[in-house]
């Protein structure tokens, strides 16, 4: 929203202190630092000045320069404590730094949660954090210093940063220092705009609201520290700090006007103000003051004003040489190894790997076998779940060990792997069609795509059979989840199933002699779906039968699971045979038996194949009576009544 500069009023402030006492309300003090700094230091409005003129001219010309090299920024964790409470663990400042790689690099795995009307302005801002490996001095650290202190709690006045109550400042040019603390009043967290003091420029956040596991809700995400890093990095409010005038500004084009803060969350809802209707205001943002649960994206607009930071020139460009995170004279640990690959999806997938001894965490970076640049991000755990990823696109990853002595370890070789899909994003070309009434016509020998898009979207079908061409196959295949598929006659009666687990494809076949209009319903299995892959639904109709593997005619005219018979019946013996039909993969299904009360008396599993299937069942403990075998697959059961004399 572009408006006019920001004039700050005594009034302005006094309204963001009443915003403070108004507990759990995000509550940031940025602006009040600002302001302080503007009647302090007769440099700093002059530095600012200077600053944003540099961050326009750059906005001017190189908005569109396209993918810049990733910047990578040493973080140093100050933790300042009175009580053992205070002095957070390391786990949680790791997992701090993980949330500030994953919402910067737009990697949160929330980034399903921004708006479809966003998402053109939403963006990898190409910026990264790692934890400081070498000290100022030159030597191995681990990133973290904790100081005790006899003060209770700090304000925005600075005490923290400096030796008399807390711990000074690293060098600026080479770190992000991140002061952990106790802060008065409700406050969350402040930061100090590029063009401040040598001696305090940095972040300052509540030890309650820092990392995730264990920090307060609703500010238990890590976006306390997205938000401040945001404003270090020259971020403003997005709606501009100026009340409701709608003339404010946050010097971004691509972020709606808008009137005032956002508080709690708002679950999607569009409010519109300062007339930026139909999608109204942006909270989703990071800088707005929404929970940290509606908080997930930064604009191109917002990433190109602060990649100006660091161009030649820009007021943090001495960071981009920092040798802050190249390791130092500490201990050694080993790479990690046992890399594996699990939840491949179409555009997200999950790396696991074996925890490695003296490990204080992981880096991780994977890319496109053929890209040229890495994705970087960090672990506090032995696996790193991925989003963003392409369709149909073969992935390398590595992983290195952070030690306990602040050195690294190599990376590992890569291991590689494809997400599923591929292709063009497909559309729901053939909606409404979610009930046999409002089925779509298909025509048999051709290949259709079609999308499964919700939990409740069901695809219904027909085609006609004429002539002599009355035996179908169905083939639904490139599930990008778990689907199934029916085939039901003229009459809308099931004749056929296919049921297979996950993405295996699925197949029905019915023999019939008769001609007549058919029909398919495609449904994910428990809700399944995918909103940009297609599944493929091919619909064959000959005068012959179809065979099952190619090589022999199927027995039955229709293929479906079944049981066909148990044998003896009545039983008098201590086994019984159950004759189960079955058109899916190899696998295992439970077999149970139950009396004429619905009681289960007795349980096995029976390993099946494709075709028929004799499983023989002990019911030697079985007395006199009426009884059900009962045969279950994982989606669907199957029984069949029997007699024991």
């Amino acid at each position: 929203m572009l408006k006019k500069s920001l004039l700050f009023t005594a009034f302005s402030l006094m309204l963001g202190g009443l915003v403070m006492a108004q507990a759990p309300q995000r509550n940031c003090s940025t602006m009040d630092v600002d302001a302080r700094l503007r009647a302090e230091d007769p440099m700093y409005e002059a530095n600012r000045a200077a600053i944003e003129e540099f961050t326009q001219n750059y906005v001017a010309t190189a908005a569109n320069d396209g993918e810049r090299a990733v910047i990578t920024i040493p973080v140093v964790f100050h933790v300042v404590y009175n009580v053992a409470a205070e002095n957070v663990s390391d786990a949680r400042l790791l997992e701090q730094l993980e949330v500030l790689n994953d919402d910067f690099r737009r990697l949160n795995s929330d980034v399903g949660e921004t708006p479809a009307y966003f998402l053109a302005e939403a963006a990898d801002t190409e910026i990264q954090f790692c934890l400081a490996t070498t000290d100022p001095s030159g030597n191995a650290t681990t990133g973290i210093t904790r100081t005790s202190t006899t003060k209770t709690s700090f304000s925005t006045g600075d005490d923290m940063k400096f030796a008399t109550y807390g711990k000074t400042i690293w060098d600026r040019n080479k770190y992000l220092n991140l002061w952990v603390c106790d802060l008065s009043g409700g406050l969350l967290g402040y930061a100090q705009f590029p063009g401040g003091s040598a001696s305090t420029d940095g972040v300052v956040i509540d030890y309650q609201y820092i990392g995730v596991t264990g920090a307060a809700a609703p500010y238990n995400l890590g976006r306390t520290a997205t938000h401040e890093v945001g404003h270090w990095l020259n971020l403003f409010h997005i709606w501009g700090d100026d009340g409701t005038s709608c003339a404010g500004s946050d010097s971004v084009g691509d972020t709606p006007n808008q009137a005032d803060e956002n508080y709690g969350c708002p679950n999607g809802a569009i409010r519109i103000s300062c007339s930026n209707g139909p999608d109204g205001d942006m909270y989703q943002n990071y800088m707005d003051y929404t929970d940290d649960g509606c908080m997930n994206l930064f604009t191109t607009g917002q990433k190109t004003r602060m990649q100006a930071l660091f161009a030649v020139g820009g007021s943090r460009n001495a960071i981009t040489t920092s040798n802050g995170c190249a390791g130092g004279g500490g201990a050694t640990c080993n790479t990690p190894t046992g890399m594996n690959t699990t939840s491949v999806a179409t555009t997200s997938a999950t790396f696991n790997w074996t925890a490695a001894a003296g490990a204080t965490s992981y880096n991780v970076r994977y890319k496109a076998t053929a890209a040229a640049t890495w994705t970087t991000t960090t672990s506090a755990t032995t696996s790193k779940a991925v989003t963003g990823l392409t369709a149909g696109t073969t992935y390398e990853w590595q992983v290195q060990t952070v030690c306990s002595g602040g050195t690294t370890s190599a990376y590992s070789a890569s291991t590689n792997f494809t997400t599923t899909g591929g292709g063009a994003t497909c559309v729901d070309n053939y909606e409404p069609n979610n009930t046999s009434g409002t089925a779509i016509t298909l025509s048999a020998g051709t290949t259709y795509q079609e999308l499964i898009a919700s939990s409740t979207d069901v695809d219904w079908f027909k085609f006609t059979t004429t002539g002599a061409n009355t035996k179908i196959k169905i083939n639904l295949t490139s599930l990008p989840a778990d689907y199934d598929v029916k085939l039901y006659n003229q009459s809308v009666v099931q004749k056929g199933l296919s049921e297979n687990g996950g993405t295996t494809d699925e197949q029905i076949i019915w023999n019939i002699g008769s001609a007549g209009t058919r029909y398919v319903q495609v449904y994910g299995y428990s809700g399944a779906f995918n909103t940009g892959d297609c599944y493929d639904l091919l619909i064959s109709v000959r005068s012959t039968n179809w065979k099952d593997d190619g090589t022999s005619a199927l027995l039955e005219d229709e293929w479906n699971n079944s049981i066909l018979g148990v044998f003896p019946n009545p039983a008098t013996g201590d086994m019984v045979t159950v004759d189960y039909f079955s058109v899916q993969e190899d696998m295992n299904v439970t077999v149970k038996l139950v009396d004429i009360l619905g009681r289960q008396v007795g349980e096995s599993i029976a390993a099946v194949t494709p075709g028929e299937n004799m499983i023989d069942v002990n019911i030697q403990s079985l007395e006199a009576g009426f009884y059900f075998v009962v045969i279950s697959n994982g989606k669907s059961n199957y029984s069949e009544k029997f007699v024991v004399e």
